[in-house]
């Protein structure tokens, strides 16, 4: 073990880490209060290893191999253990909106993720979990230090870029979801590289983004259930409850309205792909086009 590894290690150890005493706002109950079989987990309904491999086959270290096994980051196993910890998460609604929601958070992580090119082999759609890291930010991105954020303040030459299937980014999102997942935010802000390590901590970031709303923004989970209820003013700037409102509470400022990027056409894509493949009508504000971003006014 290296002297870094080692001196993380003996980090980790003081601050306490139990992945199975974890609480988290969006529920009442305790991950000990979750147990461990299909009939608590919701996404058994929809999906199991083998459809897990067909829609992601290319994903990151998938045949990769290290001293002679295989380093598979994105399993549906860590998938799985990391929903356990959110119990509403696919679980509100009929199953029509349980499948619009799930559709809806694959969609937007394989495109946060996505390797795909026009021409892909087996086509654009198999290409979603290729990256764990932001590109060209393997080796730190500074941009991403809000040193106006005085609650989770940036350490110094430590990167905030995407990292995991959500991309989380920001020291502020690193230490809301090191607070709720630790009770600690120092632990994510001194050691933001650990969503590239740990399967199951990298999928809960994804999770705990989707199901946590940040004023003036619902969670994504709230939109794609029905519980988020447009006001006045997010109707009279187009915002609708849909899937174009998820990719404006993730990337608005990008994606949505006049500054909409390029590539969103690809997101938007990828969520009617899922949908075909679950059998589930996209329902309605498929797009945010006509979206201004929830923080501009």
């Amino acid at each position: 073990m290296t002297k870094r590894n080692l001196c993380k290690y003996f980090f980790l150890l003081l601050c306490g880490i139990s992945i199975y005493s974890l609480s988290f706002s969006q529920t009442e109950k305790s991950v000990k209060e979750i147990v461990n079989t299909k009939e608590k987990n919701n996404l058994y309904k929809y999906l199991d290893e083998k459809k897990w491999n067909e829609l992601f086959p290319n994903r990151y270290n998938l045949s990769a191999k290290k001293k002679g096994k295989k380093t598979d980051f994105y399993t549906f196993r860590a998938f799985i253990k990391a929903a356990e910890k959110f119990p509403l998460f696919i679980a509100e609604g009929d199953e029509e909106t349980q499948k619009r929601e799930l559709c809806a958070f694959l969609a937007n992580v394989a495109q946060e993720t996505s390797g795909g090119w026009d021409g892909a082999h087996g086509g654009y759609f198999k290409w979603g979990l290729v990256y764990i890291e932001e590109l060209g930010c393997e080796h730190g991105c500074m941009q991403y230090s809000d040193t106006n954020n005085k609650e989770f303040y940036p350490i110094q030459n430590v990167s905030y870029h995407g990292r995991g299937p959500k991309q989380l980014s920001w020291n502020y999102n690193y230490g809301q979801f090191s607070k709720a997942y630790y009770g600690s935010k120092d632990t994510l802000l001194m050691h933001p590289e650990l969503l590239s390590e740990e399967p199951i901590l990298s999928f809960a970031s994804a999770i705990w983004f989707w199901m946590t709303p940040q004023q003036p923004k619902p969670s994504c989970h709230d939109i794609m259930c029905g519980k988020w209820i447009a006001s006045a003013v997010d109707i009279q700037d187009g915002r609708l409850p849909g899937f174009g409102a998820t990719v404006n509470v993730i990337n608005g400022g990008i994606e949505c309205g006049k500054t909409a990027s390029e590539k969103t056409k690809y997101r938007y894509e990828y969520y009617k792909y899922f949908c075909r493949y679950f059998k589930v009508s996209a329902g309605d504000n498929i797009e945010c086009s006509n979206q201004k971003p929830f923080n501009v006014q």
